[in-house]
């Protein structure tokens, strides 16, 4: 028989990656945290962690049982939701995460109809990034994750032993974000390779990766200006002259003054909006909520930077 409490005590271990931290976290002795983790290896009988010294490391046993453990944490939250409900201790309640620029663009229209539809429900938004918020999701600590993944599979893989769902929502394609009169402002479109010797300015650091490795394939090495973490700071250093930015279509900015933009011609990356929700005790307000954010985006209101010959 698997131990509950030795699954909280292997998650904590696989969040901190240290057996000390988790003992502290825990408020244990790490000789505890130890013994806890060995007695799960004797009741499934294999180990479920690597010692190295890098710190300690899930085996794939040890990925299923956090996995696993996530599952089991959040439907006992759903449970204990569902009762309070059913006792009239507690209002209906949603929390939604999001990651900033879906926050700004995507989540308040459909949030506007929602709150309309259940005027009662006490809504709570979580501002974060997707590696943070699906953990959320797992936990029970949100019903509904809005979130992107660039090229590749998405966030939620299918048969996800955490019990998620992925519902794509819209492509985002990126845009090249350029101060005012530059020689490529008028062009319709533009290739990585066009913008060797520039200056980048990056508004997330996935972004200055995959942009690294585009920029290998064309033969140049990025100079880069700032490392940044958000894509308005990055435009308006872009407005500054420090440099230009590769933008998602959904972050690029509403003042226009003194930038234009031109779309990213292939070979480049692109972006996946999608929602991530929980497959079972699944809230019928947080399906309420996928279903209006799914009827909006499509209506999402794009709003390319002016362009050299329309300013």
């Amino acid at each position: 028989m698997i131990d509950a409490r030795r699954l909280q005590v292997l998650a904590e271990v696989a969040r901190r990656g240290s057996f000390n931290q988790a003992a502290a976290e825990l408020r244990l002795t790490p000789s505890a945290v130890s013994q806890q983790i060995s007695a799960l290896e004797r009741a499934v009988g294999t180990p479920v962690v690597r010692r190295s010294t890098r710190g300690v490391e899930l085996t794939d046993a040890g990925r299923v049982l956090v996995e696993t453990g996530e599952a089991i944490a959040a439907e006992l939250l759903g449970a204990e939701r569902e009762i309070a409900k059913l006792s009239g201790d507690r209002d209906e309640r949603l929390t939604v995460a999001t990651f900033t620029s879906g926050g700004q663009r995507i989540l308040p229209s459909a949030l506007t109809r929602f709150t309309a539809a259940h005027p009662g429900v006490e809504l709570t938004v979580i501002e974060s990034e997707p590696e943070d918020s699906l953990p959320l999701l797992r936990a029970g600590s949100a019903d509904l994750v809005l979130a992107y993944h660039f090229d590749g599979p998405p966030p939620v893989r299918p048969g996800d032993r955490s019990g998620l769902n992925w519902t794509p929502l819209l492509m985002d394609p990126m845009w090249i974000v350029l101060p005012a009169g530059h020689q490529h402002g008028r062009q319709a479109s533009v290739t990585i390779a066009e913008l060797a010797g520039e200056r980048w300015v990056h508004g997330c650091l996935s972004i200055g990766d995959m942009l690294d490795h585009y920029a290998a394939m064309a033969g140049f090495q990025v100079r880069t200006a700032c490392h940044g973490t958000d894509y308005q700071f990055a435009q308006s250093l872009v407005r500054a002259g420090v440099g230009i930015s590769m933008i998602p279509e959904v972050a690029l900015t509403a003042d226009h003054t003194g930038l234009t933009a031109v779309r990213l011609a292939p070979p480049g990356p692109c972006r996946f909006v999608g929602a991530a929700s929980v497959r079972r005790r699944r809230s019928p307000l947080a399906d309420d909520l996928l279903r209006i954010l799914g009827e909006t985006v499509t209506a999402l209101p794009v709003a390319p930077l002016t362009t050299d010959s329309q300013a």
